[in-house]
Parts: C-alpha cells; structure tokens; sequence
C-alpha cells in the first residue's frame, strides 16, 4: 500500500511538471508562468484557463477510477452552494442539460396543480438569446411567450412582462443574464410575485454578477439577507446572479467563468422540495434519492407503495417521473472544485478586462452603442456608470464585451466580424440573435403554425442585434497586449473607412 501511495505521489508530481510545459499558454493573462503572447497569434474569444493544480485534481480522481459522480461532486455541488448562497446545487453535465432539468421539475405532479407546467402552458422569455434557453420550453410541451430585448443591456425588457402575461396560462419566467449582465431582477421579481409565477434565472454565462436594491424592496420580496460576503451597506440587500429566482442554471463549458470541460448545475435557491424532484429528473426519473452506490438512505428501501407497483418493490427501481441520466463525470467536479478557488479573481479579471476595452474603444462612441449594465443610463471614463433612480444596481462579470453598430457606422456589423476573424481575433454575435428568426423556429412554426410560440411585442430590438452586434472576449487568460492590440485593429479600420 506505501509503494502504491509513493507511486501516486510521483505521477501526481510529474503530472504537474508536465502541465507547466504543456499548458502554458492557458494560464491567467497576467501569470507570470504564462507563455508571452505574440502579434499575429490568434486571440481567443474566451477558453480554458487553468494551471498545473486543475490537471492535477483531474488526474488524481481519475486514478481513484470511480469516475461516476463520487466524493468529488458531492464535494462540488457543496462550495458552490455555500459560495452563491442557496439551498443546494445539482451538477449535470451541460448548461443546456440544467435549463431542461430545471424547467422539467416544474411539471411534476408533486408540484401543486395550481403551479404546475402542463402542456399548453406559457413560459415568458426573451426572444435574443442562446437557443437552450428557449429549447426545454418547447420541449416539455409548453409555449415559449417572447418579449423583446434592450439593445443597451442585452437583455430582456421587463416592462414588457405583463402584457406578455395570459391569466391561467402564463405559469412562469425563463430569461437569461446576457453576457454577465443582470436582468432588472426587480421588476421581474414584482410581477412573479404578483403572478404567483416561478422564476428561472438562466445564470450560465453570468455566475459571479451582482443585483442589489434597496433593502425595503427586497423584504417585500421577501430577502432579508445578503449573498455570503456581499454587503453594500445597512440599507441595501446585495445578491449573486442566481440567487433571486426559484431556479437558477450554470454552465461550466470552457468559455463560462469556470470549466469543468463539460458540465453544468442547477440552483435550488430556497424550496427544499425541489431539490428531490430536481435530482429526480437528472437521474432517470427515479423516486429514491440514494446517491449511486448506497442503499437504503430512506430506512425503508423495501417498505414503499406506489403507483401500481406491488408494496415492497425496491425503492431504487421505483419512478417517478420520465426522467434522464445528466450526470457529469467525478474527475470532473475535481477539476470544478479548484477553478472555483480562483473565480473570485476570473470575476475581478472579466470587469478589468471590459474596462480596458471600453476606455480603449471610447472615442468610436458616434459609431457604437456601447453596452451598460442594466440600471445604468450612461457611462464616462472619469466617473464610471451613472445609474437610473430605481434605487437598484448591477455589477457585472461581463462574459463578453458587446459591440453594436448603428446607422451612422460607416462598418457593417458583418464587415467587422469578417476583418477580425481575418487577424485571428475571436468574435461571436450575440449567440442566436432573434430566435424566431432560426430555421428551427421557422420550421416549427410550419408543424404547428396555432402554439410553437406566441411574440407578446414587436422584436424591433432582437432584430437590431441580429443585424448590428457581436462581442469580444474579456476571459481571464487574455493579455493585456492582446486587449490593446484588438483596440488598435478596430481603431484602424474604422479609421480607414473615415478617410475613405
């Protein structure tokens, strides 16, 4: 057994070594390990970062052979809990595959009938966006409600909220943090609780952003306390992204603000309840919520009656709902656990690196309409944000720093993307633009032309950024002579069309 342990310790340790030769280009930006950055290498819209330690914890579990979600996940889905401040977290293997676990709980009959998602059912959502936010509304047979999109904040135009809203039909909210921008969390909040609706908070590309408002507002939605290290002070309640909702979502794909490689999770922020049904869902829609490898955690695996199962029929082959297998793999919540070390300093990075290029992009403002967190109305290199008079605040983790063009651009959006990709530096539109607008939607529309979905607005605005945006990385393994030379690249094309 000591021979076997000596031998772990010396892989473990060449594991390491080789990881500082191998990976060196995927540490932090501003590591002094990392391998320097030369003009004309391509420039990533985001990716990995991570140094020897996360290869390590990989290679460590793995060695273990358990490889079904273990200790290490166990492990995970706690400090992530303990870190957002929720009831629980449930890792799966996608973003994607939480947005479907998360919705699908509510259709369960343990749900009250009152509030539970049937076919035929609304969801409201925001018609600018990722397609797997939208997708698991259709899919559980309800009708995606779509609102229009702010072109400033990327996100959701909540004011929209209630004439989106059908008495008895409308059951729920959907939406996505855009780009590490909080959705005005307030006004959603006020109308799902005037609604008696459920909230899901699609965090996958926002985990570390911040929403406040003042704290009378808050107690009368009923949060009287902080996110765990959050404080703006005594009258003023101050949450993570993800904590305000029934349900929220992670994802955990290399460009979000931690990897797993894969993976994902859902947040049960307060009911408890939904945790059972959650799990339900992930692990093949069983009723026993042993983890893999126990019995009988229920002191009665023999003892249950249900459905029209004889009593006594093993409580582990007992289902109860049309469930699926979304589990990610133990090594890696391993790998999980040690980028959750570090997403402190990913979030500082993320804000530092829009503020570079924000600062460095300043003077192309008659050009682009530049991005504001939600409840900012405007922006200056002297003074920061100047915010609106609700009274509430978002600070951003920013997944991206959004670029939209307007008519006075003497650039087409598509004329920008072609030229960066050109010079190898990453750039992505705003995921799926109007989603109405792609073939799957069309094309369902075609099948069932009375309830694919129902547009509540004019998308005057998921057009606009379907036609004028794309965004640049701000991940935590950019230079900052990567950031500088992407602001001189655009500063000369725009400046080429000007003399032109």
């Amino acid at each position: 057994m000591q021979n076997l342990q000596s031998l772990k310790k010396q892989i473990l340790a060449l594991t390491r070594e080789y990881s500082k030769q191998a990976h060196a280009s995927s540490r932090p930006g501003d590591d002094a390990g990392r391998q320097p950055w030369q003009q004309g290498a391509p420039i990533p819209y985001a990716g990995r970062v991570f140094t020897e330690e996360e290869v390590v914890a990989a290679v460590d579990s793995t060695l273990d052979f358990w490889l079904t979600l273990g200790r290490e996940g166990e492990a995970f889905q706690r400090e992530l809990s303990s870190f957002l401040g929720v009831r629980h977290c449930l890792l799966v293997n996608s973003g994607s595959s939480a947005n479907l676990i998360a919705i699908s709980s509510l259709t369960s009959p343990k749900i009250p009938e009152t509030r539970r998602i049937k076919p035929g059912d609304e969801v409201i959502t925001v018609a600018a966006g990722f397609p797997t936010t939208v997708a698991p509304i259709v899919q559980i047979g309800a009708i995606p409600v779509f609102i229009d999109v702010n072109t400033l904040t990327g996100n959701a135009r909540c004011e929209e909220l209630r004439a989106a809203f059908r008495p008895g039909k409308t059951k729920a909210v959907m939406m996505a943090h855009a780009l590490g921008n909080p959705f005005n969390l307030a006004e959603t909040l006020l109308f799902c609780q005037e609604h008696n609706l459920w909230l899901i908070e699609d965090n996958c590309d926002a985990l570390g952003c911040t929403y406040s408002m003042p704290r009378d507002l808050a107690n009368s939605l009923g949060f009287t306390e902080n996110s765990p290290g959050l404080d703006e002070g005594p009258d003023r309640i101050v949450r993570w992204t993800g904590t305000w909702g029934d349900l929220s979502t992670q994802s955990f794909y290399p460009p979000h603000h931690l990897t797993m490689g894969e993976g994902g999770a859902v947040n049960i922020v307060r009911d408890q309840k939904l945790k059972a049904i959650t799990e339900s869902f992930r692990d093949w829609g069983r009723d026993c919520w042993c983890p893999s490898g126990v019995d009988g955690t229920c002191n009665k695996r023999f003892g249950w009656q249900l459905g029209q199962l004889p009593s006594g029929y093993d409580h582990k082959y007992i289902y109860s709902h049309l469930g699926y297998n979304l589990k990610p793999l133990d090594p890696q919540a391993a790998i999980g656990r040690i980028q959750l070390g570090k997403l402190p300093q990913f979030i500082e990075t993320r804000k530092k690196n829009w503020e570079v290029l924000r600062r460095g992009l300043d003077k192309l403002n008659k050009y682009i309409e530049f991005s504001l967190p939600t409840h900012a109305i405007d922006w200056n290199p002297v003074s920061g944000y100047i915010w609106d008079d609700s009274g509430c605040r978002s600070s951003c983790s920013w997944f991206g720093f959004m670029i939209t063009l307007n008519n006075n651009s003497p650039v087409s959006r598509t004329d920008l993307a072609r030229y960066l990709d050109k010079l190898g530096i990453g750039n992505r539109m705003l995921f799926g633009g109007n989603l109405v607008r792609q073939p799957a939607f069309v094309e369902l529309e075609k099948a069932r032309p009375n309830d694919a979905f129902r547009i509540a607005s004019s998308l005057h605005g998921a057009d606009h950024i379907m036609h004028n945006s794309l965004f640049l990385g701000t991940y935590p393994g950019l230079t900052i002579g990567m950031l500088e030379y992407e602001i001189q690249v655009i500063l000369s094309l725009f400046s080429e069309y000007e003399s032109n």
